[in-house]
């Protein structure tokens, strides 16, 4: 029941239980109708309507390529950076001093899913509340990439917002390229296109796997991020992924760009094959059949 029409409702009774004893028989039917008809109902509305600095999907990349200790260290550094005091000023320092999360995670073109639905985290209490629900959370991996697949379940999670953000971000975390479902340049253009920024964070741990760039965070770059000052921070060993989901998620909040030095980019150089990621896993399944 809406508060506004529950305290309505407790206020008629009060005045039911308090009133004096109706003199005539029309007081008595006003009083009998007060209780038989049913109250109109409210009109619903927006759940929220102040603003908040920003919504971000974190799109955490769950697939086979990563470990399970790799995935453990990814989900402590979220659980970390909402419990660090940094990222608490950094939301406290808003216009609004509020935000709005949601974590997705995600592999192949088949697998998304919403494990913790948009929060308003407004102060230290929501954002550790939300560190301790994703750290009871289990751990998963499943089949293949799609980066494309996980940009537009990200990007349609913004049609539920709880509260009308200044900007939208997703926030896209992968240790390797897309390689199934549609091409990922062309799901990057419709999230940019509809108003979305799309910052990433290449894992790029050096395994020589078979379906492993060198170059992930030039592939990022030109690939999947995109929109107002769109940025990487890459994670080139284990003992980073804290400090660098920290820093990605403070500067989304304050909505800077990074230095130079932390996107990685070299001057000039070929642009990434947005491709590469589907020519590899052909190539891979090719070999495969073939012993």
């Amino acid at each position: 029941m809406p508060r506004a029409l529950h305290e309505v409702r407790v206020r008629a009774q009060r005045r039911i239980t308090r009133a004096p004893r109706p003199a005539g028989w029309l007081a008595c039917i006003a009083l009998a109708l007060t209780l038989i008809l049913p109250s109109a109902p409210a009109k619903a509305g927006p759940p929220d309507k102040e603003p908040v600095d920003v919504a971000l999907v974190l799109a955490v990349d769950i697939s086979f390529s990563m470990t399970m200790h790799e995935l453990a260290l990814q989900r402590d550094g979220y659980v970390e950076a909402f419990r660090d005091p940094r990222v608490h000023a950094a939301i406290a320092a808003g216009p609004h001093q509020r935000i709005a999360v949601s974590y997705l995670e995600w592999a192949g073109a088949a697998t998304q899913e919403v494990i913790a639905p948009w929060r308003i985290i407004d102060g230290p209490d929501a954002a550790e509340a939300f560190a301790d629900f994703l750290a009871e959370q289990p751990l998963r991996r499943t089949r293949r990439t799609s980066i494309s697949a996980a940009l537009a379940q990200a990007a349609s999670l913004f049609e539920a917002l709880p509260a009308p953000p200044l900007r939208r971000v997703i926030d896209m975390s992968g240790d390797g390229p897309n390689n199934e479902g549609r091409i990922v340049t062309i799901a990057r253009n419709e999230t940019i296109d509809a108003g979305i920024t799309i910052n990433g964070l290449p894992i790029m741990l050096a395994r020589g796997g078979a379906l492993d760039i060198p170059d992930l965070d030039h592939y990022y770059i030109d690939c999947v991020i995109g929109g107002p000052g769109a940025f990487i921070v890459p994670v080139r060993a284990h003992a980073e992924f804290a400090d660098a989901i920290r820093r990605k998620l403070i500067l989304e909040i304050a909505d800077l760009t990074p230095p130079r030095p932390l996107i990685h980019r070299v001057g000039e150089r070929p642009g990434a094959d947005c491709l590469i990621g589907e020519r590899m896993f052909q190539d891979w399944r090719e070999r495969n059949r073939a012993r």
